[in-house]
Order: structure tokens, then C-alpha cells, then sequence
């Protein structure tokens, strides 16, 4: 049986965790914080919401744990990435186990847009959740002066407005919060950007001392735009330092 909390006009979170109590006590302090929560207890329940086929809301994001009764976490992720429509670009945080770099890399790479290892402060919890939803409502919001809707480099064109990115007119699959981060680097277009400079362009929780998620944003990101992701002509890599989005692109 699902829990949920409802406040007029918020945003509705999804949580598929299969510890009930931890759940029903993160849904009352989301809950108390003016969101809209659902949980769901394993992989296929939380699959079916996002789908439609509970008959709830669709979520604005999903909170995912990694270690699930019927399927993991990551394939819970690959599933979500796969489906059709706008479901498919939904922000996904991961909670993985601390300590455990790979399954977070995997995470990243399978689309999550940000992880929190367990245990966590709910308060930290609630801020990661603050970012994911600000940093979209801030890109839609931004939108709204015409000349800056689309960007154009080269054969890459950026479209803030519907939040998509092609390249030869071929679409570029991308998560919410890479999608951001290309952004924050076309904006800037010919300026080195250190890693922190990127993350506090999107308004994101500060780079940890030996965070690499940044790094595995970046390889996701020129796997879709470049025509070579190991040769990459358009997000260059400036070692030491951080990255620099390329002017002058073909």
C-alpha cells in the first residue's frame, strides 16, 4: 500500500525502497517539508507507477535504492531511461551503499542524476531533492528570453526550451542533470571551467574532494555530442584544471 502525503501545488517525489520504515519516516519529513510522496517497495511497483498503471501521478523525481527484493537499482535505472515519453527524462537520486565508488559510477553512467549514500541526514536528502527540482525549474525559467533559446555550435544545437540537444539533426539522449551541466558549459563557451566553477553553475550540492561524478557526467555527455568521445573536439578536458567548451565546433 502506496504513502502518500499531498500539498496543493508541489512537487511529487517517488521513492522505491523496500525498507517500509525507513520510507514511511522519509515520506512524513518530505512530507512536512511540502512535498507531494509515493513509495513504492520494489523495482516493478515503481516501474508501474512511472508508467501509469498505478493510477498516481507521474513523480518529478524518483528516489531509487540500489538494493531492491526483485530487481536492483541500476537495472531499476536502465528501465526508467528506456521508457517512452517524458518518463524517460525523470531526475533519478540514487541511494547507494557508502563506501561502494563503483555501483555510484555505474549509477551515473546508467543516467541517475545525483546519488546519497546510506545512511543519510534527511536534511541532506531534502537538499539534494531541492537542487535536482531547482536546477530544472531554473533552465525552463531561463528559457523565456528568445535569443537565448536555442544555441548553436556547429552542427550541435541546443534547445533550452524543450530541453533537447541534437547533433546533425539526429537527438541526443541526455539526462536532466547533463543536460544542465552542457548548458553551464555552452554558456561559457571558451572559458576553462574548474569542476567546482561547473557545479556551482548549476546550482548543485559542492564537489566533494574526490568526487569523480563530474568526470562521468562529462564522458556521457561527449558519448552523445562528439563524433569521437575519445578524440573529443567539443568539451575538451584541460588537465590539472577542469574543462573548456569549445567556440569553434564543426
Amino acid at each position: 500500500m502506496p504513502l502518500r502525503h499531498h500539498t496543493p501545488m508541489t512537487s511529487h517525489l517517488l521513492m522505491i525502497e523496500d525498507d517500509t520504515r525507513l520510507a514511511r519516516m522519509v515520506g512524513e519529513y518530505l512530507g512536512q517539508s511540502g512535498f507531494v510522496f509515493s513509495h513504492a517497495a520494489n523495482g516493478g511497483d515503481g516501474l508501474a507507477h512511472l508508467q501509469g498503471d498505478a493510477g498516481q501521478p507521474p513523480p518529478d523525481l524518483v528516489i531509487l535504492d540500489l538494493m531492491l527484493p526483485d530487481m536492483d537499482g541500476l537495472e531499476v535505472c536502465r528501465r526508467i531511461r528506456a521508457l517512452p515519453g517524458p518518463m524517460a527524462k525523470v531526475p533519478v537520486l540514487m541511494l547507494t551503499a557508502k563506501g561502494d565508488p563503483m555501483d555510484r559510477i555505474i549509477g551515473l553512467e546508467l543516467g541517475a542524476d545525483d546519488y546519497l549514500p546510506k545512511p543519510f541526514e534527511p536534511r541532506e536528502l531534502l537538499a539534494r531533492i531541492r537542487a535536482i527540482l531547482r536546477r530544472r525549474t531554473d533552465t525552463t525559467t531561463s528559457a523565456a528570453a528568445p535569443s537565448k533559446t536555442l544555441l548553436r555550435f556547429g552542427t550541435l544545437e541546443i534547445d533550452r526550451d524543450a530541453r533537447a540537444v541534437s547533433v546533425n539533426g539526429e537527438a541526443c539522449e541526455l539526462t536532466s542533470y547533463q543536460f544542465d551541466l552542457l548548458i553551464a558549459l555552452a554558456e561559457r563557451a571558451g572559458r576553462v571551467l574548474t569542476r567546482d566553477q561547473i557545479m556551482e553553475a548549476v546550482r548543485g550540492r559542492e564537489l566533494e574532494a574526490f568526487d569523480r561524478s563530474i568526470d562521468v557526467h562529462m564522458g556521457r555527455i561527449r558519448l552523445a555530442i562528439e563524433a569521437d568521445a575519445k578524440n573529443p573536439k567539443r568539451i575538451l578536458t584541460v588537465r590539472g584544471v577542469g574543462y573548456v567548451f569549445a567556440k569553434q565546433q564543426d
